[in-house]
């Protein structure tokens, strides 16, 4: 009976989504600014919810429960935490300045700032980091479809990757915040009615040294802390790169509105996220109680055989309303940046020209990025691991960057490319080197060797971004040549321009 309502449920809720995706795709028009930051005219509460929503994801729903059970809640809250703070600095610091530019995609700053070549190699990370991100959110929809729909994990992957790509690649931006909304709202009640629940019937029996005080799990190497650290630093800085996120901001209706998202949108996250690290801090003893061994996520362990089943289709819906909600804000933000920056394709304000080849270019483009994710996901099949992945490779060589293009007078192309290439390089030598990533074993690319250990788990987020740092200033200045007020003016007005 449970099995039946779960799998009816979850039909049911994809259907009505798939449905939303196409009645969304009546506002594109034919345009690709429509299509790619549905018109810039999403007033507050859209924008809030749809930069929630990128915030509340299969990866710091699963991910989180799957790391506090296991290693503690600081291990699971770094990721809420992470994902909170970066739009609280994005609200502070970059909503306005990058609302005001009427940018389609976020190398679109790299180019009106450093030219063509940064543009490029900045869209290219860019599309990796995102081939993780969807992956981890693939990976969730993949075990919950062989958990309550009785799919293998291959075909549950294969069958969410399908479905999102439909009503992406249908209903653009536009199918991504009405959806987006929706499902942060089933996120919110779905979590705090399973936190409830679980307090009411069992309580919160937490091991020593796993709870919210254990604070050696902040600061104490040997319990983790350089790992949850890099967690929260790759989150709370890498994300501010993060394609689907600059996209929201580029969407909403003013600078102003913009910012006042971020900031409603970092308090919702850890709303949301921080009752999920909570919960599994229980659920280990609770699933001992019940006779139950998790095989996979503990969450959907705790729904199978513990919860009611019309709460835990609700919480179940929460988590694939978070898993559709990245998922799609992945696609489209990618495939945009294939089509747009690296291949070089710009909207043209004339009906029928560029404006519909870029808008068929990016939906072409979002079939590779679904195969990549698919194939990512069944090659890795983990999610809050995949998540500090994906800001992780961003963080280490564009964040800079993006900052010091924005506030630092100096700034120079030569100093961006060396920051990514610094930044970047020996961000991939540290991860080809390293044992484990993130506390998990790095089963992607490992060369064995005795130089690192997992002891040194968690630095390379820190010390890659600093290299890199290092590099942009001494190189800028050292080929800043000194240009007058107009002439900056006139040049970033002509890059504006030409997107």
């Amino acid at each position: 009976m449970e099995h039946s309502v779960f799998s009816y449920g979850i039909i049911a809720f994809l259907l009505g989504t798939l449905g939303i995706g196409v009645w969304a795709s009546q506002q594109i028009k034919g345009d690709s600014v429509n299509f790619l930051v549905a018109g810039r005219g999403l007033a507050l509460p859209l924008a809030a919810a749809t930069l929630m929503a990128q915030s509340v994801d299969s990866n710091a729903t699963l991910g989180n429960t799957d790391l506090s059970s296991a290693f503690g809640f600081w291990a699971g809250a770094a990721l809420p935490i992470g994902l909170s703070l970066c739009l609280l600095l994005t609200g502070l610091f970059l909503a306005k300045p990058m609302n005001r530019m009427g940018l389609i995609t976020i190398p679109d700053f790299y180019r009106v700032k450093y030219g063509r070549t940064v543009e490029v190699i900045a869209a290219c990370i860019m599309t990796l980091s995102f081939s993780f991100l969807l992956a981890g959110n693939l990976v969730a929809g993949g075990y919950m479809f062989e958990n309550f729909l009785g799919t293998s994990y291959v075909g549950g992957i294969t069958l969410l990757a399908v479905l999102v790509f439909a009503y992406t690649v249908s209903g653009g931006l536009f199918a991504v915040a009405y959806t987006d909304f929706i499902q942060v709202m089933i996120a919110l009640v779905g979590a705090w009615g399973l936190l409830l629940f679980v307090v009411a019937n069992f309580g919160i029996t937490i091991d020593p040294g796993m709870g919210p005080g254990a604070i050696d799990q902040l600061t104490a190497v040997s319990s983790g802390a350089a790992i949850n650290w890099a967690s929260i630093i790759a989150l709370g800085f890498g994300n501010m790169v993060a394609i689907d996120f600059m996209a929201r901001i580029f969407a909403a209706e003013s600078p102003e509105t913009a910012q006042r998202s971020c900031f409603i949108a970092s308090a919702g996250t850890l709303i949301i996220g921080i009752p999920f690290s909570i919960i599994a801090l229980g659920a280990n003893g609770i699933l001992s109680q019940a006779g139950i061994t998790p095989d996979g996520p503990v969450l959907f362990a705790l729904l199978d055989g513990v919860v009611p089943p019309l709460l835990g289709l609700l919480v179940l819906a929460a988590i694939l309303s978070a898993s559709l909600s990245t998922a799609d804000g992945a696609i489209l933000g990618t495939s945009s940046v294939l089509a747009h920056n690296v291949l070089g394709i710009r909207h043209a304000t004339a009906h029928g020209t560029g404006g519909d080849r870029l808008l068929l270019i990016t939906r072409l483009m979002a079939i590779v990025i679904t195969v990549l994710g698919v194939i990512l996901g069944l090659k890795v099949p983990q999610t809050g691991v995949l998540l500090l992945l994906a800001f992780d490779m961003s963080f280490a060589g564009l964040v800079v960057p993006l900052i010091g293009g924005l506030f630092w007078p100096k700034a120079t192309r030569q100093g961006a490319l060396a920051c990514i290439a610094v930044g970047s390089l020996t961000r991939l030598v540290f991860f080809s080197l390293m044992p484990t990533m993130f506390g998990v074993d790095n089963t992607l690319l490992y060369f064995p060797n005795d130089l690192f250990t997992i002891d040194f788990d968690g630095f390379p987020t820190m010390i890659s971004p600093i290299l890199g740092l290092i590099a942009f200033v001494v190189v800028s200045q050292l080929t800043y040549r000194p240009v007058s007020a107009e002439q900056q003016r006139a040049e970033v007005l002509a890059g504006v321009r030409s997107l």
